[in-house]
C-alpha cells in the first residue's frame, strides 16, 4: 500500500507540473478547434475520441471486478459510476460529433490513452485488490459526491448537446448562448470537475482524488484555451463571461 501511494502521488505531481507548463506557457494541444499540422500523422476524430476513451471504459471495472476485495454496495456504485460515464465517452459522444472530415493527431490519441491506462489501473487496482473497505453509500460524503456526480454529468451532457447543436447543418463553431454559457465559455468542462470531485468524495481514496485533480489540471488549461480562442474569432464575444467558473476564473 505505501509503494502504491507513492505511486500516486508522484501521478499527481506529474499533473501539477503538466497544468503549471500548459498555463504558463499557453499551450494549446492540436485537437477540436485547435487542430494544426506539424504533430505527426492524423485520424478521423470520431474514431480517435473512441479509441482514447476505451482503454478507460475497460480496465477499471475489469479490475474493481475481478480483484479479491469484497463487493461492497460502495465499490459496486463507484463502478457503475465509472461505466457510465466512460460508456458516454466512448460509445456515444463520438458519434454524434457533427464534424466530417476533422482529424486529430495519432499523438494526442497516444498520450489519451496512456493517460486512461494509468488513471483506470490505479483506481481499479486499489478497489479490486488493496481497499480494506470501500466505506458506506450511506454516509454524507458519499451522498454530497452522488448530487456532485449526477449533476456535474447533467451538466457536462447537456453542454456538449449544446455545443454539437451548433454545428448543426454545417454551421460551423458559433457562439454559444444561454444557460450556463452565459456566465462561462466551457459549461461541459465545468461539468466535468464537478462530476469526478463527486466521484472522489463517494471514493474517499487517494486515487480517486489524483483523478479529480487531474481533470482540473487537464480541463482547466483547455478552457482558457477555448475561452481566448472564441475571443480571437468573435470580436462580439460577451466581455463578462469567465473561461470555465463562474463569476471566478478569467
Amino acid at each position: 500500500m505505501e509503494t502504491f501511494n507513492t505511486l500516486v502521488v508522484a501521478w499527481i505531481g506529474i499533473g501539477l507540473a503538466t497544468f503549471l507548463a500548459l498555463v504558463v506557457f499557453r499551450i494549446r494541444a492540436p485537437y477540436g478547434r485547435h487542430a494544426r499540422k506539424g504533430w505527426g500523422r492524423m485520424i478521423d476524430n470520431h474514431w480517435g475520441w473512441f479509441w482514447m476513451e476505451l482503454p478507460a471504459l475497460i480496465i477499471m471495472p475489469v479490475l474493481s471486478l475481478i480483484g479479491p476485495s469484497a463487493k461492497t454496495p460502495t465499490l459496486l456504485l463507484l463502478t457503475g459510476l465509472w461505466v457510465l460515464h466512460y460508456a458516454y465517452r466512448t460509445l456515444v459522444f463520438p458519434f454524434q460529433l457533427r464534424t466530417k472530415g476533422k482529424k486529430m493527431p495519432i499523438s494526442i490519441v497516444l498520450s489519451a490513452i496512456f493517460f486512461n491506462l494509468v488513471n483506470g489501473f490505479l483506481n481499479g487496482y486499489f478497489l479490486g485488490w488493496l481497499a480494506p473497505s470501500a466505506g458506506s453509500v450511506f454516509s454524507i460524503h458519499a451522498s454530497i459526491g452522488l448530487v456532485l456526480f449526477f449533476g456535474g454529468a447533467y451538466i457536462n451532457q447537456r453542454a456538449d448537446r449544446k455545443l454539437i447543436g451548433l454545428r448543426k447543418n454545417g454551421n460551423g463553431y458559433q457562439v454559444p448562448k444561454g444557460w450556463l454559457f452565459t456566465y462561462i465559455s466551457c459549461p461541459n468542462h465545468f461539468g466535468e470537475i464537478i462530476e469526478w470531485a463527486g466521484f472522489a468524495l463517494i471514493a474517499w481514496n487517494l486515487p480517486a482524488l489524483s483523478f479529480a485533480l487531474w481533470t482540473f489540471f487537464n480541463l482547466v488549461p483547455r478552457s482558457l484555451n477555448h475561452h481566448a480562442w472564441y475571443r480571437e474569432h468573435f470580436p462580439e464575444y460577451p466581455k463578462g463571461r469567465k473561461a470555465v467558473i463562474p463569476y471566478i476564473l478569467i
